[in-house]
């Protein structure tokens, strides 16, 4: 088997397990823990040796892991950032609603900025975050849990009664988006279906689920397309495509001169504006604990930080071949080509002509093609982790991403070759 089908099967491996936030973090922790990671409480001092392998995680649906380098404090840090987190819809508390029928839907609320339409008709489950009463309320027990099979779909309307729906066709995300979960309920009881899915599921006391964080999933698996399997299509691809891309670097490099650090925040798609997001500390507070462990003290962090390099990594808007006008006309990446290296004149992203040309030197030196998205000077583009992170430490490093199409749909497509390109990539960034 070639490299691209070994890194597109592990890809899609891993986008099925990682269906949330929650489930991405806990993928990669299992990863980690198989290849001989060792956890670190942040509550508790932390010992550290040079070659040493660590990680923590924060709010379990963020993950930080590093290789102690062997010139470690002083010599540097090489980040690869990325977000576990992809637009979706979350479930509100106490949101069962019973229609005419009785039929039975569950009130959500839209987390990021999905492509609603997309969502519309297809075999949605559950997964997530559930909170359990324990001895002690200031720490209660927390579980993960994933339904398996389908439990919901969100019906469109006919077109019978919306001849105009391929027209365009406003969407109201308090009325069109609630997706169905049972028929033939109307006792008083049934407005706690969640609950009892939760406690049978987890084995537990209804009474002992205290609250959740639960998102919505499409069943349907990741799968080749094309005529020679070309392509990737999947959701979540934006951006975990870009945390098994860091993970597989991680696990592959071998330099042991500077400490190689995989970042991986939550919340990106809401601003990072959380405890476990790219706007908060918690990627200085590590940095600053892993210096201090390794013997070095303010001064030696300051040095290491100058020394340091991160690739933001998060995915770009590959040219579409049925809007090529929406692209800027001499900088737009094509499906298959490389690696993106995303420049904006306003400073949404933190690539400049150093940090650009930084990472095409390391697409060089990997053997890996690359290009470069800008957006159309008429359309706004959207930021990422990499200008929110240089606002907490003074890095150098680039905003790069594989093209993709229909990003923040329900399924997104990428190119198997550009995965494979970018693992070569991040392995020869951490190497080199």
């Amino acid at each position: 088997m070639e490299m691209t089908d070994i890194h597109a099967e592990s890809l899609m491996r891993f986008l099925d397990r990682s269906v949330v936030n929650f489930y991405a973090t806990d993928t990669v922790r299992k990863k980690l823990d198989e290849e001989g990671f060792t956890r670190l409480d942040p509550r508790e001092n932390w010992c550290i040796e040079p070659g040493g392998r660590y990680y923590m995680t924060k709010n379990d649906s963020a993950i930080f892991a590093f290789v102690a380098g062997d010139d470690a404090p002083d010599s540097g840090f090489k980040i690869i950032s990325a977000h576990s987190d992809s637009p979706c819809f979350r479930i509100k508390p106490n949101c069962e609603m019973i229609t005419e029928g009785s039929v039975v839907k569950l009130n959500t609320e839209v987390y990021g900025g999905p492509i609603l339409y997309t969502w519309f008709d297809r075999p949605l489950s559950l997964a997530g975050r559930v909170i359990l009463r324990s001895d002690d309320p200031l720490n209660p027990v927390r579980r993960l849990v994933k339904f398996d099979r389908p439990l919901l779909t969100i019906p469109h309307l006919a077109i019978h009664f919306n001849r105009a729906v391929n027209d365009g066709n406003p969407l109201s995300k308090q009325k069109d988006m609630l997706p169905v979960i049972a028929l033939g309920h109307t006792d008083a009881d049934d407005r706690h279906i969640i609950l009892s899915l939760l406690a049978e599921e987890l084995d537990v006391n209804k009474d002992d689920i205290l609250d959740y964080d639960l998102s919505l999933y499409d069943t349907t698996p990741a799968c080749r397309t094309g005529l020679h399997g070309e392509f990737i299509t999947s959701g979540r691809l934006d951006d975990l495509s870009m945390v098994h891309a860091a993970m597989t670097a991680l696990l592959d490099s071998d330099n042991m001169s500077m400490t190689r650090v995989m970042a991986i925040f939550d919340n990106e798609e809401t601003g990072s504006g959380t405890k476990q997001g790219a706007a908060s500390p918690v990627l200085e507070h590590l940095l600053r604990r892993i210096t201090t462990a390794l013997g070095g003290d303010e001064e030696a962090y300051f040095r290491s930080i100058s020394k340091s390099f991160m690739v933001s990594a998060d995915n770009a808007h590959a040219l579409h071949p049925n809007y090529p006008e929406k692209q800027d006309p001499t900088n737009h990446p094509i499906p298959g080509n490389g690696p993106a290296i995303k420049i904006n004149a306003n400073c949404k992203y933190m690539t400049d002509a150093d940090s650009a040309a930084v990472f095409r030197s390391i697409c060089e030196r990997a053997g890996v093609p690359f290009q470069y998205f800008v957006n159309h000077s008429d359309v706004a583009g959207g930021s990422t982790l990499g200008n929110i992170l240089t606002s907490q430490i003074d890095l150098r490093g680039v905003d790069m991403g594989a093209a993709i199409w229909a990003m923040h749909s329900v399924r997104e497509t990428a190119s198997a070759a550009d995965h494979s390109f970018i693992i070569r990539a991040f392995t020869e960034f951490y190497n080199c």
